[in-house]
């Protein structure tokens, strides 16, 4: 990863911010509109299902229908990408949406750890999908270092998910208005 590219905490607070101003990204808004997308492409999973098992084709119109509108709720958030960006993004949500509830399972059951793994993993995969699509990511510039560093100057060596989880908490808060 290219050290030019964030220093350190407070540049990505900067740059979010900057990009706030200049209304290219509403954090607030678009955190909670991909909170929705997750939600379409399970519906979109569970008409799929429900139209498998029942036999009634309608159930796949309906899901098209959910299709649709998570395609375009989408764009709003992913502007501009290349190669598989879009795809990767729609199942980065979609597989945290899923730890996510995998993980509520595990927690209603008493598995307190379970669910405590389940939630890094999914918030891990959250936070790819924002690091990727705010462009904090930049695959070109990715080299294989020790497992835990998330470049060579890496001290603390919390790994990259770890870092890019710290970063995302700081910039993507819904509760600042």
């Amino acid at each position: 990863m290219d050290n030019n590219l964030i220093k350190n905490v407070n540049e990505l607070i900067e740059k979010a911010d900057k990009m706030k101003k200049q209304e290219k990204m509403d954090l607030s808004s678009d955190e909670d509109l991909s909170i929705a997308i997750m939600n379409l492409v399970s519906i979109e999973e569970h008409f799929f299902f429900t139209g498998a098992k029942t036999g009634k084709s309608e159930y796949f119109d309906l899901l098209n229908e959910v299709r649709e509108m998570r395609k375009q709720l989408l764009k709003k958030i992913i502007k501009d990408y290349e190669g598989e960006v879009w795809c990767i993004s729609k199942h980065l949500l979609a597989a945290s949406m899923r730890l996510l509830e995998v993980g509520t399972k595990q927690l209603s059951m008493g598995k307190k750890d379970e669910a405590q793994e389940l939630f890094e993993k999914s918030y891990n995969l959250y936070s790819l999908f924002w690091g990727i699509n705010m462009k904090i990511i930049d695959t070109k510039d990715i080299k294989k270092i020790d497992d835990s560093a998330l470049n060579r100057h890496d001290d603390k060596k919390t790994g990259f998910m770890g870092k890019l989880g710290e970063l995302v908490k700081k910039v993507v808060n819904c509760c600042l208005e």
